[in-house]
């Protein structure tokens, strides 16, 4: 099974990214580079439904519009992130 969610990249004033997954409550990461953000991203997504599913949680989905908070922050960059969760992905995680 393919999911696709919307990532909120945002500027780490330590430099790097705070990563923000808006349809999944608490999937928060970091990355130092855009690059390796959006790969913590992808790992924090799987990680996040993964538990949802073993806990016999609902695996939530997302709607058509993306509520950001950017804070003092004044950019953030928004990724489509498409995660594969089935048999391998579990034996991986």
């Amino acid at each position: 099974m393919r999911l696709t969610y919307a990532a909120v990249l945002l500027p780490d004033s330590d430099g790097g990214y705070v990563v923000e997954v808006p349809a999944i409550q608490g999937c928060v990461t970091r990355g130092q580079t855009l690059a390796e953000a959006l790969l913590m991203a992808e790992d924090a997504i799987r990680g996040c439904l993964l538990v949802l599913q073993e806990d016999g949680d609902p695996i939530p989905r997302e709607g058509s519009r993306v509520a950001v908070r950017l804070g003092r922050r004044r950019e953030a960059i928004l990724r489509k992130v498409t995660v594969r969760l089935d048999e391998e992905a579990r034996s991986v995680a």
